[in-house]
């Protein structure tokens, strides 16, 4: 007579076992944190004062709602007022209403949108 066959799994004693550390791998890089290194993040963070320089400064654009132009590392340039800002990025709203969120490390240089009209002659536009 045939034996039965059982339709209950086989537990594997090794599941709860976490993979060796060769087989384990880190997240993809996302192209906002390409550059920067991940064994040390306190690489990316400002120190003190420049940190809260920078807080301040947004701070004060948010508030007055002054017309900013942030020029990217690739070259384009984006002109609106900044709506709000965390650790990592800047929320724009541009002259034709389009909301836009820009990671900090994508950006060159920011100035005021005055500053840039005040400009010598031979600079940027």
């Amino acid at each position: 007579m045939p034996q039965p066959t059982s339709t209950v799994p086989e537990i594997d004693q090794n599941a709860d076992a976490q993979p060796p550390a060769a087989s384990r791998t880190t997240p993809p890089l996302r192209p906002h944190t390409a550059g920067r290194d991940r064994a040390n993040p306190s690489f990316e963070r400002s120190s003190g004062d420049a940190a809260q320089a920078e807080i301040f400064y947004l701070q004060k654009q948010v508030q007055s709602q002054t017309l900013m132009v942030i020029h990217m590392e690739d070259g384009e340039r984006l002109e609106g007022k900044i709506e709000w800002y965390d650790r990592d990025t800047i929320k724009v709203c541009s002259k034709t209403r389009q909301r836009v969120l820009v990671f900090k490390s994508a950006i060159k240089y920011i100035h005021k949108a005055s500053e840039h009209e005040h400009a010598p002659s031979g600079s940027i536009r």
